[in-house]
């Protein structure tokens, strides 16, 4: 690790004016990934501002009805919330099922939206990676790719080829959720819709996001409905606990009558960011719970996938997750 200086401003004007005077500085709230990410000598920042003291640590309803999580509130926090739990449980569960207790108990929502890819070659410094060192290729195109994306990846033929997957759990379901983003910089403060925040490779896979230098994320906002009768969230993974996500599915359904009203389908651990097809779950709309409908959705978000060898297995294990998570939703019996 290198050497780096320290400071702990009180305000949020005095961070971002750090921020932006300090070449190589950065935030830290939680550290729980960007220290590893210095321990491994992958982030060499001169500076940490910590931004733990800037207030950002409330969860507050909106005037629209929704709820306002502040960026250093933790995850433990954000999930044990009497309001997340009662009118946001899928947000509730997809958080509990990340990471361990002690580090919801560190991480912050803010944090959460930044974490990078837990990719083998983006971490071992011996080896090419665009996202690490852009130019220099991708190691996990014929290397060890179990955990790699299927959908969403840059052209293995480029020079910018790219096959991460974004880590969150969280972050699936705000995606299901349809939140938005609020950042505060240079130039003033703007909302980022969910689904423009995170990005996928293109050209550029070395950026996870649409933040612009000097920007702070300050609160997620979670829209007025919260989706708390049809949903569920499904994460498989290596082992049962304290892994990643192979394929996770977050899935948000408005039901009346036996007829679905609104749809909502996210996916994690198969792609640079959650995904989604809002024109696909669109399909749903007027359409009567069953299973072949599922079956539909799942084969129409999963189209065009392509597995690189070792996770060409994520295709149809995508598949399955995707109805199975409809079915919990809709609370349709399973078939075996």
């Amino acid at each position: 690790m290198n050497n780096f200086s320290y400071s702990r401003p009180e305000d949020l004007n005095s961070a971002l004016g750090e921020l932006t005077k300090r070449e190589g500085a950065k935030f830290i709230a939680g550290g729980t990934n960007l220290l590893d990410l210095m321990k491994e000598n992958i982030e060499r920042p001169s500076h940490l501002i910590d931004i733990n003291h800037l207030g950002l640590n409330t969860i507050e309803a909106t005037a629209d009805g929704g709820l306002r999580l502040g960026a250093l509130v933790t995850n433990a926090d954000t999930a044990y919330h009497e309001n997340v739990v009662t009118h946001y449980p899928l947000l509730s569960q997809a958080i509990l099922a990340g990471a361990s207790a002690q580090l919801r108990n560190m991480a912050t929502n803010g944090g959460n939206l930044f974490q990078r890819t837990r990719c083998y070659y983006f971490y071992d410094l011996a080896t090419p990676c665009n996202k690490r060192e852009p130019g220099s290729g991708c190691g996990a195109l014929r290397g060890y790719n179990r955990i790699h994306a299927i959908l969403g990846t840059s052209d293995q033929n480029s020079e910018t080829a790219c096959i991460a997957t974004h880590p969150s759990d969280m972050c699936v379901a705000l995606a299901a959720l349809e939140a938005v983003v609020r950042v505060t910089g240079p130039a003033g403060e703007r909302i980022i819709p969910f689904a423009d925040f995170h990005r996928l490779p293109g050209n550029e896979p070395w950026r996870d996001n649409t933040i612009n230098p000097g920007e702070l994320v300050t609160a997620i906002d979670l829209p007025p409905k919260g989706f708390s009768t049809n949903f569920a969230y499904i994460k498989l993974r290596d082992r049962t606990s304290y892994a990643f996500a192979l394929v996770s599915v977050a899935v948000a359904l408005e039901i009346e009558n036996n007829r679905i009203l609104d749809a909502r389908v996210a996916l994690g651990g198969v792609a640079h960011k959650p995904w989604r097809k809002p024109e696909v779950e669109a399909t749903l709309i007027g359409q009567p719970v069953s299973e072949a409908n599922f079956q539909a959705v799942a084969e129409a978000l999963i189209d065009g996938a392509k597995g690189y060898g070792h996770n060409t297995f994520k295709i149809e294990l995508a598949k399955r997750a995707i109805v199975r998570a409809l079915q919990q939703a809709a609370k349709l019996e399973p078939t075996a």
